[in-house]
């Protein structure tokens, strides 16, 4: 092992551990990233394919392809020298642990140690990660690489109704799983749409849309138009649904392979909203008495659904106490 006691009253210099995020261009660095880069006795990078170093390069950082020990790191520093270490994918545990173990045993003078994060996340920079791995699986796995919108349709009706019974039964942990299988039914689904011949699209595709939608109508928030209740930030939305729809009727663009009871109160809500005078169907049997249930409970506020699965739990759970 070298021998890394400094002398005494020599200076120790510095350890600048570089940290960037695969997530962001490569080269596109923090000023202070480039300013240590420039200021340093030496550049280190284990990884010689590392995506950072072309650039490095090209604005004439002297890069050496070297993976040091912890030991020949102080000894490099040594008389206060600067010392950066571009750090690879895994972070350069190793050469951490390493500096930590000899900073410990307290026999020897230890240089300046600092991690510097040379560029970062954004908020939502994991989906990146979502996208890369969706599209490995679409390629390589046997089950994936054959699916279908259709094929998919029925699991993306499985994973709402699972992420409903998270929010209902107010699990966090299992509402952050099902959120990531109704968000893996979005991604996958634009992964397919990348290879249809005729009108092809894809995630960002589908993210522009949806953008373009919410900015439209949100007149409130990123417009000249005002709204202090959510009663006026609904109008907002209707009014300008209304516009780029041009539909006929109150009735369009309703779903009608939802849950019965959930088209019922649907079909309610609109009618109320157009402010149309349409009674009930005047008929005997049980589907007008559900109907107008339904109608009853969305005047009332209140979701027929989620009120029919919250009686059918307590009823679930009758049925295991009788069980016992």
């Amino acid at each position: 092992m070298n021998d890394v006691t400094a002398p005494t009253g020599s200076p120790t210099g510095r350890v600048v551990l570089l940290t960037t995020s695969h997530r962001v261009a490569p080269g596109l660095l923090s000023w202070p990233a480039w300013q240590a880069l420039r200021e340093a006795d030496r550049v280190l990078c284990a990884d010689g394919a590392h995506p950072q170093l072309p650039y490095l390069r090209e604005a004439g950082i002297r890069v050496e392809e070297s993976s040091p020990a912890a030991e020949d790191l102080l000894t490099a520093c040594a008389g206060g020298h600067t010392v950066v270490v571009v750090a690879t994918g895994e972070g350069e545990p190793a050469l951490t642990d390493g500096l930590a173990r000899l900073a410990g045993s307290g026999r020897v003078a230890m240089p300046e140690l600092e991690l510097l994060p040379a560029s970062y996340d954004l908020p939502g920079a994991r989906l990146l990660d979502l996208i890369q791995v969706m599209d490995r699986i679409r390629r390589e796995c046997p089950w994936s690489s054959r699916q279908t919108h259709k094929g998919l349709a029925k699991y993306g009706i499985e994973e709402a109704y699972e992420l409903v019974e998270a929010i209902e039964d107010g699990d966090r942990d299992e509402l952050r799983e099902e959120l990531g299988d109704v968000l893996l039914q979005v991604v996958f689904h634009a992964r397919i749409a990348e290879e249809d011949e005729d009108a092809p699209f894809s995630i960002d595709d589908v993210a522009a849309t949806i953008v373009t939608k919410l900015i439209h109508r949100h007149p409130h928030v990123f417009g000249d138009a005002t709204a202090t209740t959510p009663e006026e930030v609904k109008a907002h939305w209707l009014r300008t649904k209304a516009v780029e729809k041009q539909r006929e009727s109150v009735t369009d663009g309703i779903p009608l392979h939802q849950p019965g009871l959930a088209l019922a109160a649907k079909l309610s809500s609109r009618v109320r909203s157009a402010g149309l005078d349409v009674p009930l169907p005047a008929a005997e049997g049980i589907g007008y008495e559900l109907l107008t249930l339904a109608a009853r409970a969305e005047a009332e506020g209140i979701d027929p659904e989620a009120a029919l699965r919250a009686a059918a739990r307590v009823y679930r759970d009758a049925i295991r106490e009788r069980e016992k």
